[in-house]
């Protein structure tokens, strides 16, 4: 495993984080595929293994099923100093003010229900889900910099949102003397690669670290086109991301296919080792629910593509409408 301060920070990080909305109660919230805590905790003992020391959770990951799973494992096995945890705030926990959004009183309620769950005094990294267009964006900063000031909270971060928003926020904070946000979670991989246009490179010029979701199009660039999984069957919000541009998307998985079949590497690992190359990029963010889904990741870190074979893999994009927003 390889490690990487996260942008311009003092943060170590491992060049992956394990994604847990795959680990919670199946029964809480609205993704059956879930795995309960002793599977769970099985994948992030592996990744411990591999040298992952960096998790990635939300509040709303199975109704907070899945903050209480991470906490739960990793307090029993690893020193609190030795991952880097991060949670988000924004999606919709409960009824009345503080159930949902980044206003004050919901920023402040959701990260002590975070860190009750997590069972931990801090949160490493804790982020905003989306863009809240019913809070003032100073109130939410202002709320978000207390915590930190308050020790609850180590560094702050951002998730799919448009250029011109994260822009705003960075330029606020700076003017207010607000704690910054220093990482940026978004929708980026060979199936989606919007994000080049604008906020990438908002990012490298402002030292800001990237922390590609779904950085496998929801496993699309692991498998055969023509495959389907029970997961892709019922995962909803999945379904809302691809499948604009079926003819483009297929030509990039059969050249992700072909490159994995020459190397003799899954294609999971071929898909990966393209984004840990994309500048800016500090650690995608790998879900798995099968021991080869982490193996392959960790391989795809010694990965290094040729230029033929990045031309390759790049080539059949074309220009996708918005997603993930």
């Amino acid at each position: 495993m390889e490690y990487r301060r996260l942008g311009e920070t003092g943060l170590v990080v491992s060049r992956l984080a394990l994604g847990c909305m795959s680990y919670g109660e199946p029964d809480r919230g609205g993704h059956p595929w879930t795995l309960p805590p002793a599977e769970s905790e099985v994948f992030i003992r592996r990744a411990l293994d591999l040298g992952i020391t960096f998790f990635d959770t939300a509040n709303v990951y199975s109704d907070g099923s899945s903050e209480e799973i991470l906490g739960d494992v990793l307090g029993r096995l690893v020193p609190r100093d030795e991952v880097v945890i991060a949670t988000k705030v924004h999606g919709r926990m409960g009824p009345g003010p503080a159930g949902s959004g980044l206003s004050r009183t919901a920023i402040i309620a959701q990260c002590e229900a975070s860190l009750r769950r997590l069972g931990v005094d801090h949160i490493d990294l804790y982020q905003i889900h989306r863009w809240d267009d019913e809070t003032p964006i100073e109130e939410t900063l202002e709320a978000l910099n207390d915590l930190v000031r308050a020790g609850k909270v180590r560094y702050l971060g951002a998730s799919s949102m448009f250029a011109w928003q994260f822009a705003k926020a960075r330029y606020l904070a700076r003017e207010h003397g607000w704690t910054p946000f220093v990482s940026m979670q978004n929708h980026y991989n060979l199936l989606y690669r919007e994000e080049e246009q604008e906020m990438n490179p908002f990012c490298l010029d402002q030292g800001v670290g990237i922390l590609p979701w779904s950085p496998l199009a929801r496993g699309r660039l692991a498998r055969a086109w023509d495959t389907t999984t029970d997961r892709a069957a019922t995962d909803a919000f999945g379904s809302t991301l691809y499948g604009r541009q079926e003819d483009a998307d297929r030509a990039v998985v059969e050249a992700v296919g072909r490159i994995a079949e020459q190397r003799g590497v899954p294609r999971a690992t071929v898909a990966l080792a393209w984004l840990l190359g994309r500048p800016g990029v500090t650690a995608p963010i790998v879900g798995a629910t099968r021991q080869a889904h982490l193996d392959d990741a960790v391989a795809a870190v010694d990965l290094e593509l040729s230029a033929e074979e990045i031309t390759a893999l790049e080539g059949p994009y074309v220009p996708h409408e918005r997603a993930g927003f």
